[in-house]
């Protein structure tokens, strides 16, 4: 007696119903609410003059590559420095996540050298640091012994020694500011201020509301992120903020998509009127990107000339006519924290989903090769002709599953490329996302096809032997378990 069609999409239509709802009842939910800024940000004075004026960037320079000596390894960098007499303010360059080379700061270092200030930049230790564990109090570490040897150079002021961090760096460099008063001042570039998870999930939604994807891409990747148990994630970056007394710059471009700016200022300015320090001066710079430059390209207008002015002017540049000026910035939702997910769905529990379906998977096929090499038999007539169909239905599964698999990492891939260069990157998402979403239909659609072909074929007269309980329970188990992962994660949600 077989299942009717009928009887079967019936049976899916209501399966996906609770999968779908799934999603919706389950913890941790995302929705940041829009941001309400202050008075102050919309209405933001413009740059004084004489930080944006011209400068003369045309001494000659010489080129040293150092290494010095941290906790763990060696650190390699390059000092670039005027060749004329005198003693000169110097900086370091602290890099943001990653691999963090040195090459990536030469154009600004060199700018910088040639218009009179000592640059060091070096390559981000690998030892300690990797994109599970990064100990940011370890990296302040190397940031000092940096300083330590600028202040043993002959051509160096050491009162004039600065610390620069980009992004992640802008967690690193106030630790080493409030550690030693070696540094003399601080440079943050689009320094989130807030924890690393609200960050990344603010970026994550702004750049999906960029890309115009489809909410349910929010929900999977800030699902998968409540997942991750990092602890460096949760890091607050008050208390080393609340320590800062050198002159700070901190400089924000308004089409960055990676930092909450108004949230992120907020977050600078609080801490630093708690550390009774009023010598910080925020900058925000029109069209300027995550690494202060034009869609990836030029430097934004004022950058160079905003940063060379205020290091060379100090120590009265340290005391700003205005604390904030420059472009007007948008943020349009809160930076909000992702919740941590139930025990059900850390980590741990997804990879050992994952695991125990891809034993289901297999545990059939490695049965029969047994029963083969053991010299075992099922020959009934009946069995010949009800096992092959649903054998094959099992095998297909096991590849859609795999195919599901590997579609949500290579899609996940593709919104961190696109995060960097959106150009053409809606259609590519919503293909991305339909290819993501009928695989997960599909599976589900196989799981309650096989499940009616099995129990057809038991009230045929089937009578499974060992192996074949072992290949039905292993396939059904596991495409189960997926099913129920991918529901938690939004897959089969609506609307599409």
């Amino acid at each position: 007696m077989r299942t009717g069609r009928g009887t079967v999409s019936v049976a899916a239509g209501l399966v996906l119903v609770v999968l779908a709802s799934v999603g919706y009842v389950l913890p941790p939910a995302f929705d940041p609410p829009p941001l309400r800024a202050d008075a102050v940000f919309r209405s933001i004075p413009a740059q004084p003059p004489a930080e944006l004026r011209p400068v003369v960037a045309a001494e000659p320079i010489g080129l040293q590559h150092v290494s010095v000596e941290a906790r763990g390894q060696t650190l390699e960098g390059t000092v670039r420095a005027p060749l004329s007499p005198g003693r000169r303010p110097a900086m370091v360059f602290v890099s943001g996540s990653g691999n963090g080379s040195r090459e990536e700061f030469t154009p600004q270092a060199e700018f910088l050298a040639r218009a009179g200030v000592v640059t060091l930049a070096y390559d981000k230790r690998t030892v300690g640091y990797n994109f599970r564990d990064r100990d940011f109090g370890l990296l302040a570490d190397d940031v000092l012994r940096m300083v330590s040897y600028l202040a043993t150079r002959p051509d160096v002021d050491p009162e004039r020694i600065g610390v620069w961090g980009v992004s992640e760096g802008g967690w690193v460099v106030p630790i080493a500011a409030a550690r030693s008063a070696a540094v003399k001042f601080v440079v943050l570039v689009s320094s989130p201020n807030v924890s690393p998870l609200r960050q990344v999930a603010w970026a994550l939604n702004e750049q999906l509301l960029r890309l115009r994807a489809p909410i349910g891409v929010r929900d999977l990747l800030t699902r998968a992120m409540g997942a991750v148990g990092f602890d460096f994630l949760r890091h607050d970056a008050t208390p080393a903020l609340r320590r800062v007394s050198q002159p700070v710059l901190a400089l924000y471009g308004t089409t960055d998509p990676s930092i909450p700016f108004v949230e992120s200022t907020r977050a600078l300015t609080a801490a630093l009127r708690e550390a009774g320090n009023d010598r910080y001066t925020i900058r925000f710079l029109a069209d300027g990107d995550h690494a202060m430059r034009v869609n990836g390209g030029p430097f934004t207008a004022g950058y160079l000339e905003t940063l060379t002015n205020w290091i060379k002017g100090l120590p009265g540049t340290g005391a700003p006519s205005v604390h904030l000026a420059g472009a007007t910035p948008v943020q349009r939702f809160e930076a909000s924290d992702v919740p941590a997910a139930p025990w059900y769905a850390g980590g741990t529990m997804l990879g050992l989903t994952i695991c125990l379906a891809a034993v289901g998977y297999v545990a059939g096929p490695v049965a029969a090769v047994l029963v083969r090499l053991r010299g075992g038999r099922h020959t009934a007539e009946i069995d010949l002709r009800l096992w092959p169909p649903i054998r094959r239905r099992l095998g297909r599964m096991a590849w859609t599953g795999l195919g599901l698999l590997l579609s949500v990492v290579a899609f996940i891939t593709l919104l961190v490329l696109f995060s960097v260069n959106q150009a053409g990157a809606w259609p590519a998402v919503l293909a991305g996302w339909l290819v993501v979403r009928v695989l997960a239909v599909l599976m589900l659609v196989q799981e309650v096809t096989a499940v009616a072909a099995v129990v057809a074929a038991l009230r045929e007269g089937l009578r499974p032997s060992r192996w074949q309980h072992v290949a039905i329970a292993g396939g059904l188990g596991g495409t189960g378990l997926l099913l129920v992962a991918a529901a938690y994660y939004g897959l089969f949600s609506f609307p599409w």
